[in-house]
């Protein structure tokens, strides 16, 4: 069942973890039993499985379990003697200094040949500091321009960075709008003022720019925001045509039930996030139909993995948990070519190599391929659209499954 922590009778159980991170103490929860079967290879796995982004957390951690689950089935990494992957999952919580103290306690305790995480972009950034100084490989499909900006040689970030996603979401909703025959001129921008919001918002002025399109409303708010009613008020004196909300589960909740509640129907396209999880669909009903949004992959586009999600989690396979997975078979394929669990053997390869197959197919490219800063320069961001509880890939139209609909 998704969020249920599964025992294997090594290392603490969820609840003593719990108490211990209720203490600071945020110490590993899961140690796989790939031990116990053999030679192992530790892999670390940081999530946010407690507090306001758990859903992420959980919903990550399920996209790694799975891929780390065939991998070992498959008979582990062969080029090792058949190593199994074993994971090694701790909760960052939702706090960036908790981040970094658990990478720090992992590398030191643990042993892991790499970390994959933390999917948000505050947290991934704590983490990477770490990493890059033990010299250890980061797999991450955090969203923020500072993550693959700041000169790292040891991080690796899966999809295109947010002010990229930015600009997508800005040029696909004005050609979605240009097929229903209506000419964006007024736009509004609302985001939360964390690295990935900023990072985003910075990307959809950059299009919005380029396209002569006038902002009208421009406002950062902080995570978690209790009263939206400010927002919304400025929203509907704005003018604006559409409106770009950039923001995780609880305030992308906030801000589209009070658009819907006060009759404001313009179009919502939502800056991936909040806007592409089963848990939003099921606290907005029928206000969720039509709401677009960015997003780095969609799980539509490869049905025949991210169908394995679904039998196994019972719902759809969320854009990071098919990001995780993407991290976690890229890193086997990486032990697989430098037959070596050294850091720097796995780092010279995840920087020289065009990695193919497996869940790779899943991304918009087809493949993953790292620059010097360890960017994925294949990955497209996609429009998706809530259609009947579901996310409806709509652009670009070479990858499109339907048609988009516009309301405005």
């Amino acid at each position: 069942m998704p969020g249920t922590e599964r025992k294997y009778g090594l290392g603490p159980t969820r609840r003593h973890a719990l108490a211990l991170t209720a203490l600071g103490i945020a110490s590993p929860f899961v140690l796989r039993d790939a031990v116990a079967q053999g030679k192992a290879i530790n892999v670390g796995v940081i999530m946010p499985l407690s507090g306001a982004n758990a859903q992420f957390g959980i919903n990550s951690r399920n996209g790694v379990e799975l891929v780390a689950d065939e991998i070992n089935a498959a008979g582990g990494i062969k080029s090792l003697g058949g190593a199994r992957i074993n994971l090694v999952v701790a909760d960052s919580t939702s706090t960036p200094t908790t981040a970094a103290n658990v990478a720090q306690r992992l590398l030191t305790q643990n042993d892991v040949v790499a970390i994959l995480g933390a999917f948000a972009s505050a947290l991934t950034i704590a983490i990477s500091e770490v990493t890059e100084r033990r010299g250890v490989p980061l797999l991450t499909m955090s969203f923020s321009d500072q993550i693959t900006g700041r000169g790292f040689e040891n991080i690796f970030q899966v999809v295109a960075k947010a002010s990229a996603i930015g600009k997508a979401q800005f040029d696909g909703t004005v050609a979605i709008a240009a097929a229903a025959g209506q000419k964006l001129d007024k736009i509004a921008i609302m985001y939360e003022d964390t690295a990935y919001g900023t990072s985003q918002a910075a990307g959809l002025r950059d299009g919005a720019k380029a396209a002569g399109v006038q902002i009208v409303m421009d406002e950062a708010y902080p995570l978690g925001i209790t009263d939206v009613t400010p927002l919304i008020n400025k929203l509907r004196a704005s003018g604006a045509q559409a409106v770009f909300p950039v923001s995780y589960l609880n305030d992308s909740l906030q801000i589209i039930r009070a658009m819907r509640q006060q009759k404001i129907a313009i179009p919502a396209i939502g800056g991936a996030a909040g806007y592409v999880i089963p848990d939003f669909e099921k606290g907005l009903g029928e206000f969720s139909e039509g709401v677009l949004s960015i997003s780095p992959a969609n799980y539509d586009l490869a049905p025949e993995l991210t169908e394995r999600f679904r039998k196994r989690y019972g719902y759809f396979m969320v854009h990071e948990a098919l990001e995780h997975a993407v991290c976690m078979d890229v890193l086997a394929q990486a032990l697989e070519q430098a037959k070596s669990t050294k850091p720097d053997d796995l780092r010279k390869v995840l920087h020289g190599t065009r990695f193919e197959g497996g869940w790779t197919k899943a991304m918009t490219g087809g493949a993953v391929q790292f620059d010097k800063t360890g960017l994925n320069t294949l990955s497209v961001p996609v429009m998706v659209q809530w259609r009947n509880k579901e996310l409806v890939t709509v652009w670009p139209s070479q990858v499109a499954k339907s048609k988009a609909i516009w309301a405005s």
